[in-house]
């Protein structure tokens, strides 16, 4: 899903190339004002899943355009055009999204892809296999057992990628 907000104006490039994405996860319908507030300034955000609600995608269009999955607790009527999995280019890199990584089934290399972007576990991760980068950004929504309250940020410059977790205020 990806719509444009009318907060949101250029081609996703700041002058020297760098696109910066926010990856947020698992709100599960609550959008922390932290979250907003780190969000605010991205070119781009994608959502890996259990969103919540409608009025959290309606309340990050208003930062930036969207890329959003459907993660396996939005059943909702508000998600059904959702879709379960969603490839995207920004910066000449592909970045691969899906709720949860243990369901990928998809050759990741022999299709290009740059990074595999997922949620579900509520656990911040940042792994490099084979090249290619795995980020989780974590839970932005309730906290689920001890796990910390995250969000992540992905730099795209010169058709590379890198992540960055960020801790945020509960």
């Amino acid at each position: 899903m990806g719509v444009d907000s009318a907060a949101h104006a250029g081609n996703d490039k700041d002058v020297d190339g760098l696109i910066r994405v926010g990856v947020i996860s698992d709100t599960h319908g609550l959008l922390r004002p932290s979250a907003l507030g780190a969000l605010r300034g991205v070119d781009h955000i994608v959502h890996a899943g259990d969103i919540g609600s409608q009025e959290v995608l309606s309340a990050l269009q208003k930062l930036a355009k969207v890329t959003a999955i459907r993660g396996n607790t939005d059943t909702g009527a508000w998600a059904c055009g959702l879709p379960k999995t969603e490839t995207i280019e920004l910066g000449g890199v592909h970045l691969y999204i899906i709720h949860n990584a243990y369901d990928l089934d998809l050759d990741t290399g022999a299709a290009g892809i740059a990074a595999v972007i997922s949620g579900h576990s509520h656990q911040p991760a940042i792994e490099v296999k084979e090249g290619m980068l795995f980020f989780n950004p974590g839970s932005a929504g309730p906290r689920r057992f001890h796990l910390p309250i995250a969000l992540g940020f992905l730099s795209i410059q010169r058709e590379s990628v890198s992540g960055t977790i960020k801790l945020l205020e509960p």
